[in-house]
């Protein structure tokens, strides 16, 4: 009683039935929301995870999705048959035009696959007050899914500079996973 026939004979949602969304459902309001309401959403996730698993589990949580949020955003919404330069144009045009941040390109070492990038005006952490900690835990994640869709191979992204900690854009290094 109670069960939902719908939902017994159909396939798990996964990212993409997400993201294929109508936009006539927000006929009035459109596509776009605050930066204000990302920010509850993401930083009240943050907490709750936080305080239900502890600190790494969350992170690893963000790592994670930003992750899969990453390999689906370069495989959808990037060409990634395109070469390096060219995919990395498209990808700052991306970031740009979804207000996510002003991605450069600081180091790139083509024989290691290296690659040390900022992102500056950050949907996650620009302008937040000093916090002592780095926090753009679902940026590494995504930056590790975009080239790892792009490169073809496992990548990780970590971030060793934050706005809240005190430097005015996040700076990310990547390489392939060894």
């Amino acid at each position: 009683m109670g069960d939902n026939i719908f939902l017994k004979n159909s396939k798990k949602p996964e990212l993409s039935d997400y993201m294929n969304f109508n936009v006539q459902g927000r006929g009035n309001l459109g596509d776009d929301i605050p930066l204000a309401v990302y920010r509850l959403m993401e930083f009240s996730l943050r907490e709750q995870l936080m305080e239900q698993l502890g600190r790494e589990e969350q992170i690893q949580i963000f790592r994670k999705a930003g992750y899969r949020a990453g390999v689906y955003f370069a495989e959808n919404m990037l060409d990634t048959s395109l070469s390096l330069n060219e995919f990395i144009a498209g990808l700052q045009r991306r970031m740009e035009e979804l207000k996510i941040g002003v991605l450069r390109v600081e180091k790139l070492d083509k024989e290691t696959g290296k690659i040390v990038l900022t992102v500056s005006e950050d949907a996650d952490c620009s302008g937040l007050p000093l916090l002592g900690e780095t926090v753009c835990n679902y940026d590494e994640g995504f930056i590790s899914g975009i080239l790892s869709a792009y490169m073809g191979k496992e990548y990780s992204a970590v971030e060793i500079d934050c706005w809240a900690t005190g430097d005015r854009v996040c700076r990310f290094s990547a390489g392939p996973k060894e």
